[in-house]
């Protein structure tokens, strides 16, 4: 058994469910839990324990990224199930993976900005700014054009000139 704080030796091949929760910052039950959800693999030793290829801390660092910024676990999965079985993926491999995501991200950026931009105003639902509140829908106006927050939601707001 390595010590605490041990660094795993470069070379190894293969890691422990603890040397990967290590190296990755992710907890053994979330490698357990994105093996189960098809985002990552590994064999079972004699000993039936889990052993992880080295290139799975690559695909558990594109997992936790794709998480932070929104992306669907199905998404990642279908994504990570375009890469080669059998060899670490290569910088063109990710290239390619990361690029199917472009649209989406831009999409996300834009909903970001506009939600940072709009809300800036409002003091909170009192609310001291109906007059210009990027959300208010006098008499539900709004519900003839379909569900969810029109005025916010970059995907469901009508374009400009509309």
């Amino acid at each position: 058994m390595e010590a605490q704080g041990q660094h795993v030796q470069w070379r190894a091949k293969e890691l422990t469910p603890g040397q990967l929760a290590q190296r990755s910052g992710v907890a053994v039950s979330a490698l357990h839990f994105y093996e189960r959800e098809g985002l990552i693999s590994s064999r079972r030793t004699s000993g039936n324990q889990r052993r992880y290829r080295r290139d799975m801390l690559r695909r558990v660092a594109f997992v936790k990224i794709a998480q932070r910024v929104g992306i669907p676990l199905a998404a990642i999965r279908e994504a990570l199930a375009t890469l080669p079985e059998g060899r670490t993926p290569t910088r063109r491999d990710w290239e390619v993976l990361s690029q199917r995501w472009q649209g989406e991200l831009d999409r996300r950026i834009e909903q970001l900005v506009r939600l940072r931009d709009d809300l800036t105003g409002c003091i909170g639902c009192g609310c001291l700014s109906l007059a210009t509140c990027a959300i208010v829908n006098s008499h539900d106006r709004m519900g003839d054009d379909g569900p969810g927050a029109r005025t916010l939601d970059v995907a469901l707001r009508a374009p400009e000139g509309d």
